[in-house]
């Protein structure tokens, strides 16, 4: 059986190439019914590591962009990896497909359905048994999402602006520091989720965190805590940060490190959330998240490519 996966896949891999050029080919595959994404491999390699790529929160798609944000961060690091002559995978969230279909409902949402489908994806490739190595790197939502499936069996695990608390925790540290007037009421309606597994009392001001139909997804994600599960990683891991990121504090990626000792750790000098390089101010930051021919930040790409070639 595995043998025939390997020749489909293979068939597929020549017959499908959607775009070539003397780097590497790219090919669109079709994993599960909500679960599109493009296979990016060297030309001129049969049997490479694989990395597979599962993007942050919110409709992102498999570049890493959403509607009116554009950066292209994830289509330059699988374009980066396959340069350096290592293949990987990146896909569309399951929101982006159910957004088109109309077929979206936010109250059935969990965030276990992107923990699955990451598990679809690996298992797929695990299957194929085209690929030496099969690591998996997950940014920022995606770290956490990664760092769960990998624990199926991947080769290695890659954090990418990834927390190191739980969501409920690291939202009540962003608004003490945005918003302090809000913070002591999110406090208090993420623990009446906890214990009611519902909020009733919140302030409008944070509607976009606890209205009902979204209550049900976050409760499903705040029962995770990203310092337990990097923990039962038996695989090689590295956690990277950006010096200049607004969204994921340094000191999340170090709560990562401190809970898995035996990871790589390594912070990106001026690299923001979007893998950019930043020289100056917020507003520079901000800017970036929209311009999609801004390169990737220098020294990024080589840590990640060290880190799959060990």
């Amino acid at each position: 059986m595995k043998l025939i996966k390997v020749i489909i896949l293979s068939i597929i891999l020549t017959a499908q190439a959607l775009a070539q050029d003397v780097n590497f080919e790219s090919v669109d595959l079709k994993v599960t019914s909500l679960v599109e994404g493009t296979l990016l491999r060297p030309a001129d390699q049969s049997v490479v590591p694989l990395v597979i790529i599962i993007q942050g929160s919110g409709p992102t798609d498999r570049d890493g962009n959403q509607p009116m944000v554009m950066n292209n961060s994830l289509k330059y690091l699988a374009q980066g990896l396959s340069e350096a002559g290592i293949a990987s995978f990146r896909y569309d969230k399951r929101i982006m497909p159910m957004l088109r279909n109309r077929t979206l409902n936010e109250a059935t949402l969990s965030f276990n359905d992107f923990v699955d489908d990451a598990k679809a994806v690996l298992k797929y490739f695990q299957n194929s048994g085209a690929f030496s190595e099969i690591h998996i790197a997950g940014h920022s939502q995606g770290s956490l999402v990664g760092m769960l499936a990998a624990q199926e069996g991947a080769d290695g695990f890659i954090s990418l602006a990834g927390a190191g608390q739980p969501i409920d925790e690291v939202i009540i540290d962003q608004l003490e520091r945005q918003a302090p007037g809000l913070a002591e009421n999110a406090q208090q309606a993420f623990k009446d989720m906890r214990t009611e597994g519902k909020a009733e009392q919140f302030s409008p001001g944070l509607a976009s965190i606890f209205r009902k139909d979204i209550q049900p997804f976050m409760l499903s994600w705040m029962q995770y805590d990203p310092k337990v599960e990097i923990a039962k990683l038996s695989c090689p891991v590295l956690i990277v940060n950006g010096s200049k990121d607004l969204q994921v504090d340094v000191e999340e990626a170090q709560l990562l490190a401190e809970a898995k000792t035996d990871a790589q750790f390594a912070v990106v000098e001026n690299m923001n959330h979007v893998l950019k390089f930043i020289e100056g101010s917020d507003m520079e930051n901000a800017k970036s998240y929209n311009e999609p021919n801004k390169p990737l930040s220098p020294g990024f790409l080589e840590i990640v490519v060290d880190f799959v070639n060990q």
